[in-house]
């Protein structure tokens, strides 16, 4: 069969989703929307989509599609991922998955009655060397998982004149935030390592709320977080440490480290090395290449690459009608948001947030 595939949001489409479609054979992207009719139409233009559009509800109308992929601002998501579903597609819809949990939850619910392929954007799940890992410590390569310690620290905040006026990812009001941009990751792959979460205490914070306009010099404010960190206790016994921040004025990256009582995993951004270390040993690369990453078309670093393997994952789902095998469902998703939503409470109260 031929999916016919419609993508509202021409920004992370361009590098993430329309490389990653022209690599399934059976797909064919009949449209693509945005805000901006431009930039909806320059992605038409270099990925030779037929049809441009600056209403996406006016998108699904005009054009039965199979699949819609969903890459806006956060505050989007539910709306048009209920639409799509109700137009009879399958949805993938890029992380974080909503507003709040009732959001999360009504996605999930109207997906599953309608019995439709659902995933999230959380690409991660596809990347060998994260793969590996999950491997290993279902296999006990490092024993019992004591605690794991992830750190994610980054400038692109960091300067009061690094983000335009009005940049959705700052707002509050929008879905932004460092807690949803990258903790919704963060969460994601603990899940997907570890189980689920049992407990959560957390903060976040704006640390640069007052912000400029490089290009017009207009004064403006920032409502979402540029810092975020949370502890958690996994139902598996283990303890979590993450700390992120967009409000530096370096770029450190993302580093984690896991310990077992029989050996430590280590992975880090910067080379993308994955290291094992067993007791009494030193630490033995053992990383995985991406083969994905030599397929025509595919732009360079994991994000872009892993993004491949969702994609095929979900289209052979839509065609041998089953249900997706790896990768985030949006049951996944709403997990992840009920520990957002968590962290976000225990910010504001000051205490630990159980999790059912």
């Amino acid at each position: 069969m031929t999916i016919r595939t419609a993508i509202i949001g021409a920004s992370f489409a361009r590098s993430g989703y329309l490389p990653a479609l022209a690599t399934v054979e059976d797909v064919e992207v009949v449209a693509i929307a945005s805000a901006r009719l431009e930039s909806a139409q320059s992605a038409a233009d270099a990925f030779g989509i037929p049809h441009a559009y600056d209403d996406w509800r006016a998108m699904l109308e005009r054009h039965p599609v199979d699949l819609v992929g969903i890459a806006t601002p956060t505050v989007y998501h539910a709306p048009m991922a209920l639409a799509a579903l109700e137009a009879g597609a399958h949805v993938i819809c890029e992380k974080p998955m909503a507003m709040n949990s009732d959001e999360a939850l009504a996605m999930w619910e109207r997906a599953e009655a309608l019995g439709r392929v659902h995933l999230i954007g959380h690409e991660l799940r596809f990347n060998p060397n994260r793969r590996l890992i999950a491997r290993l410590i279902a296999e006990g390569a490092i024993g019992v998982v004591r605690h794991a310690n992830i750190v994610n620290i980054s400038g692109a905040w960091g300067d009061p004149a690094s983000r335009p006026a009005g940049d959705w990812w700052s707002l509050a009001e929008m879905g932004g935030g460092r807690l949803g941009a990258n903790g919704s990751h963060q969460i994601d792959l603990l899940r997907f390592w570890l189980g689920d979460i049992g407990a959560i205490s957390g903060q976040i914070t704006t640390l640069v709320p007052d912000r400029v306009d490089k290009t017009t010099g207009e004064r403006w404010t920032a409502t979402a977080d540029d810092q975020a960190s949370f502890v958690a206790e996994m139902r598996s016994g283990a303890l979590v440490s993450v700390f992120m921040s967009g409000a530096a004025r370096h770029n450190v990256g993302n580093s984690v480290h896991i310990f077992g009582s029989e050996g430590t995993i280590q992975l880090a951004d910067r080379d993308e090395r994955l290291l094992l270390a067993r007791p009494g040993e030193d630490f033995e690369d053992i990383s995985e290449s991406d083969p994905n990453a030599s397929l025509p078309g595919i732009g360079k670093g994991i994000w872009n690459v892993s993004f491949v393997g969702l994609i095929h994952e979900a289209t052979a789902a839509i065609c041998e009608g089953r249900r997706p095998r790896e990768g985030a469902t949006f049951a996944d998703g709403l997990k992840c948001q009920q520990a957002m939503d968590a962290v976000r409470r225990s910010s504001a109260e000051r205490r630990w947030i159980a999790l059912d």
